[in-house]
Order: structure tokens, then sequence, then C-alpha cells
């Protein structure tokens, strides 16, 4: 039982964290890689915990604290919440960074990137979910998506009202914990899905290829993504500020 309230813990602190890191970095318009350290935590965190013992037990101290028979459908709503808010900033009063337009093609671009890198794995990793459902555990999808539209939420209104750019990122752990709760993943889907999802958005914020061609705007950095199929599936990723 103990395990699994640390856990939760661990999870907002992760977002609390996040936040920071965000408002730390919120004044470079530069290029800056130290965006994509939590990414790379979290990911890194789902991958060994991945067919681990500990990953196992996690699960189990989880299920124990929520139920044998808990069940919600809320992560299906609060995984759009992210997504609702880019959209909806004004009618608080915050005024957005781009235009409408700017951040649909925004948007799109992101989630594509975020949804095929997550259906990649999906298919070439094969992990049964904890409910035998079926092998698309990891990583996760719900995730991943809540954590893409969290970060480009909070770069659209981080000058306007940080709270509020920042809060995208409570619905997308929220998410993560309720597919948890749902046995639908494991911890380690969960943290992947969540650094698949942090690293697309930030990608995209800087760079944007599509922003050039629909509206002419350069970009300070160049970017390259390809398909890697040699030794194993997988995407890459070559960036040159």
């Amino acid at each position: 039982m103990k395990k699994a309230s640390l856990i939760i813990i661990l999870y907002f602190l992760i977002s609390k964290t996040n936040g920071q890191q965000l408002d730390s970095i919120a004044n470079h318009k530069k290029w800056n890689y130290k965006s994509f350290i939590l990414p790379t935590v979290l990911t890194g965190s789902g991958v060994l915990l991945l067919n681990s013992e500990m990953n196992n037990d996690i699960q189990k101290d989880l299920n124990s604290f929520f139920g044998s028979n808990f069940h919600t459908k809320a992560d299906n709503a609060t995984v759009f919440m992210p997504l609702l808010q880019i959209y909806t900033g004004k009618l608080f009063g915050f005024d957005a960074q781009h235009t409408t337009k700017h951040r649909t093609v925004d948007v799109v671009t992101a989630n594509t990137l975020s949804y095929a890198v997550v259906t990649i794995l999906k298919n070439s990793v094969k992990a049964t979910r904890p409910d035998d459902s079926d092998r698309l555990s990891f990583p996760s999808g719900h995730t991943a998506i809540a954590f893409t539209n969290a970060i480009l939420l909070f770069q659209e209104y981080k000058e306007a009202n940080f709270w509020y750019a920042s809060s995208g990122f409570v619905f997308a752990t929220a998410t993560g914990i309720l597919r948890i709760a749902n046995n639908k993943h494991f911890s380690s889907d969960v943290l992947t899905g969540a650094g698949i999802g942090l690293a697309s958005g930030f990608l995209v914020s800087y760079y944007n290829p599509l922003q050039q061609i629909y509206f002419g705007k350069k970009n300070k950095s160049t970017a390259v993504i390809y398909p890697q199929l040699s030794n194993q599936i997988g995407v890459g990723i070559q960036i040159k500020p």
C-alpha cells in the first residue's frame, strides 16, 4: 500500500518537475537540448522497467491500492483535456502565442509523430497488457497523446499564464495513472508514453516544416525525421540548430 502511494506521488512530482524545467527554458528562443532531458529519463525508465519483476510488483501494488474491480472511462476524457485547453484559453482571458491555424498545424504534426512512434513500438515490442486483452501494451498511446498536447499547451500560453499553461500536465499525469488503475498498462508503458509525448511536442514546437510550407516562416533549426529499418524498426531524428 505504501509503495502504491509513493508511485502516485512520484507521477505528480514528475509533472511538477517538468513544469519547473519548462519554466526555466521558457525565455530561451533558440533550440535547447536540455528540453529533452526529462523525455529521455522517462523513456529510459520505462524501457528499463519493461519485463522486469519490479514492473510487475508495482502493478500489483497499484491494483491493490485502487482495488481489483476498479474501472473508469475517465481516462478517455482526460487524455483530450490538454488538446481542448489549447483552443479554449481565450475563454479564460489568455492569449495564445500563435493563431488558431498555426496551433492546428502544430497539433496535427505533433500528434501524428507521437502516434506513429507509439504504433511502431507497439507492433514491434508486442508486450501483453496487464489484463491480457492484447499485445499492444508498450508504450501507452493515451499517455503519449496527453503529454504531446500538454507540452503544446504550455508552449502556447506560457507567457500569458504559467499556471494555465502547466495545467495540462495534471490531466496528462492523471491519464497515465488511470491507465494503470484500469489494468490496461504497466508503469513502464506509461513512463515511456509520457517521454514520447513530451519529445514529440518539444520537437514540433521548435521545428515544424509544415509551418514554413503553410505560413512561409523560416526556422532557425533544421530537422529530418526518417524511418529506421536496417537492424531494427524505429524512427530516427537528425537535428541541426
